[in-house]
């Protein structure tokens, strides 16, 4: 009895101690010492700064799970890319396959053949979560799905992500099919650095085929892009193994955060509980920018480039997160660049880091990339340039 009575204390003591170990861990992520229990009912939650990617809440964020619908997330960033590239248009058409036609769940009742522009079928996706409409856009942009998941799974890697894997990409049910709350913020974040998904994502409702016989009536899964302040995106997720998820952004101010929860029991408590967590990030947070959108951040010389140098301009806003209240007069930036570049340079290629220091400690760092393609300059160009120099 004695042993017993020993052993029972030892196991006792064990116990505390790793409770203690768990919490210490806690307290070094930002305002989690002091953050209330947000995400009660959520089996996977994460609270992120959309800007920074600093994390203000995590609960099991790393934890592998079902992501239904918000696996269009992926679906949309590469959709964007490709138009910041020039892949396609906006007013491009794209035809619906009879496999695409075929999807079930959510979807915009595409008709084999028929056809929508680009921007109608990412209005499709972003409101009403439309299965069919994803894989038109994988099919638009990849020729298969499965080529176009093969891309999504690149991308991902890409992007660092350790618990994703896809093998559809519009999230219905299918084995080997994963995500997590953390990776999900991150592409979240990643896809807010194109500002106009949120012309999308922030709607509440409109129309598909508004002019024909058979209107479709768009209205928003994410009820609280119409019901919280500053609210603008991104998407829902549901089905019977995922239960009810949702990665939401909302902007008040500099401030945009990025709220993801998964497994939550109904939609009541995933939107009451996702407020509670945005509610929380506003109340405590600020945003101090370092470089707005378009800002330029200097210069970098392109050796044999048609240009001989690149101005580096701010693609997206960078900043980092504060406690409200902190001074911010010791907050310095450097802008580390990895030049002079060599010619041909393309565009979105790393060049350098832009890193936040408050005194001699590192706030934040940031990878910089080349704003704009440069090809490698012809004889022609380079002679002039030389004997420009020569003259000079």
């Amino acid at each position: 009895m004695i042993k017993s009575t020993a052993y029972k204390g030892l196991l006792l003591t064990i116990m505390i101690a790793l409770l203690a170990a768990t919490n210490v861990r806690a307290e070094e992520k930002p305002g989690a010492s002091e953050a209330p229990e947000l995400a009660p009912s959520a089996m996977s939650a994460i609270l992120m700064d959309a800007d920074s990617g600093t994390i203000i809440f995590e609960k099991n964020s790393h934890a592998k799970l079902p992501p239904a619908s918000i696996t269009k997330v992926m679906t949309m960033l590469l959709i964007v890319e490709a138009l910041d590239a020039g892949t396609i248009k906006l007013t491009d058409m794209v035809q619906a396959s009879e496999y695409a036609a075929s999807m079930g769940g959510s979807q915009i009742f595409l008709e084999p053949g028929e056809e929508m522009t680009v921007e109608e079928m990412l209005k499709g996706i972003a409101l009403a979560s439309g299965n069919d409409a994803s894989v038109a856009m994988a099919e638009k942009l990849a020729g298969t799905e499965e080529a176009f998941v093969k891309r999504m799974n690149e991308r991902a890697a890409e992007l660092g992500l350790k618990n994703t894997h896809f093998v559809n990409c519009n999230g219905l049910p299918a084995e080997n099919h994963y995500s997590s709350a953390h990776d999900i913020a991150v592409m979240s974040k990643e896809l807010l650095k194109h500002e106009e998904i949120t012309r999308y994502t922030g709607l509440y409702q409109d129309h598909l085929r508004k002019s024909s016989d058979k209107p479709f009536w768009l209205v928003n899964t994410n009820k609280l892009v119409r019901f919280y302040s500053g609210a603008d995106g991104l998407k829902t997720g549901y089905t019977n193994e995922a239960k009810f998820c949702l990665t939401a952004t909302a902007k008040r101010d500099n401030l945009r955060v990025v709220a993801v929860v998964m497994g939550e029991p109904n939609t009541k408590t995933r939107n009451n509980e996702v407020s509670q967590m945005l509610d929380y990030a506003f109340a405590q947070y600020t945003n101090h920018p370092i470089f707005k959108t378009g800002d330029t951040m200097g210069q970098m010389k392109v050796n044999k480039g048609e240009q001989a140098e690149l101005p580096i301009l701010a693609k997206h806003q960078y900043s980092v997160l504060l406690k409200k209240g902190t001074p911010v007069a010791d907050i310095r930036h450097e802008l580390r660049l990895d030049g002079p570049l060599q010619a041909p340079v393309e565009v979105g290629q790393p060049i350098g880091k832009l890193i936040v220091f408050q005194k001699d400690k590192i706030l934040g760092e940031f990878e910089v990339t080349a704003p704009q393609s440069v090809d490698r300059a012809g004889w022609w160009t380079m002679l002039k340039r030389v004997t420009g120099e020569l003259f000079d």
